[in-house]
């Protein structure tokens, strides 16, 4: 059985979600007959290249706060990653465009090492003092992860590269009606919206293996805040 899953590696709750995700599958019986596939969603495509802001500056004007709110909405965020076990810092750090990531996700993807290299990509950007959209901090991340240093140093240089395949996972998420990231689908069948609790994602699984209907959770498709998902854009649903 295929779990595909649509993130950004800009949306916390696709960081928390996967750590949710893996402790459902942990409990899954069948858990080795299941294959995970990341699929690149851009939650700001529009964000200029090569230009980061903060983060709390980002989001008081994106959902008009003030940056006392703004800080007050990650510091729940934080709260509910710490819950998690998963590290997470409130100041400083940075939102930018995420295609390059993307793009070198899908490379990882076809040398095996797509789980390994975002794992370090999500740590990087919510839990240590290293920007992912420093191309040379995201192609130390790459090396981490295990990828060849040449190769990957050629993929980024080269915008065209992988960048049909990242905008193929956009379409389709946008065919398949996702509102909201991180979106779950399981054996192509059944549809899951948001960072749900591990028991949610288990049962979701056991479902899809005996192959019932699965009762889609509500969804959360409001903001990156307590709904737990990041609101897909209104242009991508087109």
């Amino acid at each position: 059985m295929r779990v595909e899953i649509w993130s950004d590696i800009a949306c916390p709750w696709c960081y928390i979600g996967k750590a949710r995700f893996e402790k459902g599958l942990a409990a899954f019986a069948h858990r080795d007959g299941v294959e995970v596939v990341f699929r690149s969603f851009e939650l700001d495509p529009d964000s200029p290249r090569g230009r980061t802001a903060p983060v709390t500056e980002m989001l008081a004007a994106k959902y008009g706060r003030t940056l006392d709110e703004a800080r007050g909405m990650e510091e729940h965020v934080a709260r509910t990653a710490h819950a998690e076990g998963l590290d997470y810092q409130v100041e400083g750090r940075d939102h930018g465009n995420t295609f390059d990531v993307h793009r070198l996700l899908h490379l990882a993807a076809a040398r095996g090492r797509q789980n390994a290299l975002l794992d370090l990509a999500f740590r990087a950007n919510f839990a240590e003092d290293r920007s992912v959209f420093d191309p040379e901090v995201l192609l130390a991340l790459a090396v981490e992860a295990g990828l060849d240093e040449a190769e990957a140093r050629t993929v980024l240089a080269d915008p065209t590269a992988y960048a049909g395949a990242v905008r193929a996972d956009e379409r389709e998420a946008a065919e398949l009606g996702a509102t909201a990231v991180p979106f779950f689908v399981l054996d192509r069948r059944y549809g899951i919206s948001g960072g749900q609790p591990a028991e949610v994602f288990t049962r979701a699984l056991e479902q899809a293996w005996a192959g019932r209907a699965v009762q889609e959770p509500e969804s959360a498709a409001e903001a990156c805040g307590p709904e737990e998902a990041c609101a897909v854009p209104r242009q991508a649903q087109a």
